[in-house]
């Protein structure tokens, strides 16, 4: 293993020293919880008998408890592709509990609502706030304080999140994350993508668009692009709470029924009744974050991690920063092209070499933490590593050391880029970020005059009635998550790119987010603080001369009365009923900055 990287080794060191406080105090909660030894060893007859009467042959090990029980916290429903092969999963932990003497009860279901379903629909604004339920309903099928260890059961967007944060609350015990894998490739993304915005040009039908649309989003598993939901599947390895080499494996296969075997297994032996003990606790401190971090960058991931890594950080006591990641950056090479940021899908990836290839890598170019705590056993090097089916069973051998594809997966000294998939933005709009992995160095940098919406449907009106015919740069504010709980706006990134593909210099502004599948149009998105709480996108108008420059980081108006101006107060009230968005009301009051995760509860 190489020597850390210093600017590695300096962000890690400013996070620790941020957090002292705070991890801290967290630290001693933990290590109290843990003390009082196995949970259930502390609830009356009364209680037990009510948690164990349905359990049927299980009940005596139960009431020994001598051996771990586990409590299983699952996304299953059968809507969404990427969580309906969990309906098995509960099956097939119990019985492997069984055979080793255990015990296993599903402790309670999260909701599970897709970007895909929702996207550019109103229920979308319920969609970041779902990450916050989904930790709530988990912590309440936590609280019944059975349990010796935690298997978490979720892959998508918010889910994942959503799970850590209940994992870190419940740190005191440990956690394991079984995945459920992408679904096998169908009609390539870039095609995909081709037939959207010929439907936004009007050059296909709708009845076009959906057979595109059914090609791609074929079967059970993940969709294929690197989005959001495969983002969150790198981090969980990544930072140590998948097993090795599982996060790509597709459902519904033997090695992908092998892992949850193993999976389960290895909850079993890490719990406080063993000699092995590992507490999420104990593998969630701020070298697992940084690794997160990393991997985000090196594989061009999602911009919803941004996000959503800073409030499962402070569900652990740890502070991070957009500094953070623009640093981690700035240092981490590109050595993924996966779709958007390239043609090939997840399962492509995953067969050029992988997670395992990458974190290999990584360490040996030193930008990696390889003395973490993971659930797998201690040291990330255990990730570099393949499973294997053999007699029915995972074996582990060494990973590959060279690319089986370098047009998708490269070493560290040939990387696609020298720096990682984001950028920070600053100046007089705010402080925002870009993906940049999968914009052109041309397109990188733009100065036009503003066009100022509200909604993400006035862009697509003003497009269709042509308006669009000089270089401008598109501000959508009030889409932050105290004006409508932050929707993504990937809706707009068809009709954008074709203004882009006419030749016109186009960037989107907002307040809002856009997606795993942003792609080559520059975002300057997460814009905080938001125009809802005063922000400075309030103030731009039409015609205003904006600067988005991800290779300076600058976000300005440089137009000069700017500072004096009032902001605009558009009518909201819209925004506050209809497809569940009165219950959310509390949310949207209480909801902190985009910088620190836009959390409600953390």
């Amino acid at each position: 293993m190489s020597q850390l990287n210093d600017v590695i080794s300096r962000v890690t060191d400013r996070i620790r020293e941020r957090s002292l406080e705070s991890r801290s105090i967290y630290l001693d909660r933990m290590r109290q919880a843990a003390e009082d030894g196995p949970r259930r060893a502390h609830l009356t007859c009364g209680n037990q008998a009510h948690a164990y009467a349905a359990m049927g042959a299980d009940q005596p090990a139960l009431i020994a408890a001598r051996a771990p029980n586990l409590g299983i916290v699952t996304a299953y429903n059968d809507m969404l592709s990427a969580h309906q092969p969990f309906e098995g999963f509960p099956t097939l932990i119990r019985d492997t509990a069984r055979n080793a003497g255990a015990t296993a009860q599903v402790a309670g279901g999260v909701p599970a609502m897709c970007d895909g379903v929702t996207q550019g629909q109103v229920g979308m604004e319920l969609s970041l706030f779902s990450r916050d339920v989904i930790a709530l309903a988990a912590g309440v099928a936590l609280s019944h304080n059975t349990f010796d260890a935690a298997i978490y059961l979720g892959v998508c967007d918010k889910i994942v999140p959503g799970l850590v944060i209940a994992a870190a609350t419940f740190g005191y015990l440990p956690g394991i994350f079984l995945p459920a894998g992408p679904m096998t490739s169908g009609l390539p993304n870039d095609e995909k993508a081709k037939v959207r915005q010929q439907f936004a040009s009007g050059e296909v039908t709708r009845d076009r668009l959906m057979e595109a649309e059914m090609a791609s989003y074929h079967g059970p598993g993940t969709c294929t692009f690197y989005g959001t939901a495969n983002s969150n599947q790198m981090l969980m390895e990544f930072m140590g709470l998948h097993l090795p080499g599982s996060s790509f494996v597709n459902p519904n296969t033997p090695l992908r029924d092998a892992l949850t075997v193993a999976g389960t297994q290895r909850a079993l032996e890490i719990t406080g009744l063993g000699n092995d003990f590992r507490p999420v606790s104990q593998v969630l401190d701020e070298r697992a974050f940084v690794n997160g971090i990393v991997g985000l960058m090196a594989t061009g991931g999602s911009t919803n991690l941004v996000l959503h890594l800073p409030a499962m950080a402070r569900a652990a006591g740890i502070r991070l920063d957009l500094e953070d990641f623009n640093d981690i950056s700035a240092v981490t090479p590109l050595l993924a092209k996966v779709y958007p940021n390239g043609l090939a899908d997840v399962n492509h990836f995953h067969a050029a070499g992988g997670l395992g290839f990458m974190i290999g890598q990584l360490l040996q170019a030193g930008l990696l933490h390889e003395d973490v705590c993971t659930v797998a056993g201690d040291g990330l090097a255990r990730y570099t590593q393949d499973p294997k089916l053999k007699e029915g069973r995972v074996v582990y051998e060494p990973g590959p050391r060279d690319s089986l594809n370098e047009k998708i997966l490269r070493p560290y000294d040939q990387a696609f880029q020298s720096s990682g998939g984001l950028q920070q933005l600053k100046g007089n709009l705010g402080h925002g970020i870009m993906k940049v992995s999968a914009v052109d160095p041309e397109h990188r940098m733009i100065e036009a005059p503003a066009r100022v919406f509200h909604t993400q449907d006035a862009v697509k009106d003003a497009f269709k009635a042509g308006e669009f015919t000089s270089d401008t740069v598109v501000v959508v504010c009030f889409q932050g998550p105290k004006a409508n709980g932050m929707p993504e706006l990937h809706g707009l990134t068809p009709t954008l790119a074709v203004l882009q593909d006419r030749g016109i210099k186009v960037a989107l502004v907002t307040d809002g987010r856009m997606s795993g599948a942003s792609g080559k149009v520059p975002a300057a998105i997460h814009v905080s603080p938001e125009a809802m709480a005063g922000g400075p996108l309030a103030r731009v108008r039409d015609g205003d001369l904006i600067r988005v420059d991800a290779v300076t980081g600058v976000l300005e108006n440089l137009s000069e009365d700017f500072a004096d101006r009032s902001p605009s107060q558009p009518d909201l009230s819209g925004n506050s009923h209809g497809i569940g968005r009165e219950l959310f009301e509390t949310f949207r009051q209480n909801v902190g900055l985009a910088t620190d995760g836009a959390a409600v509860i953390v």
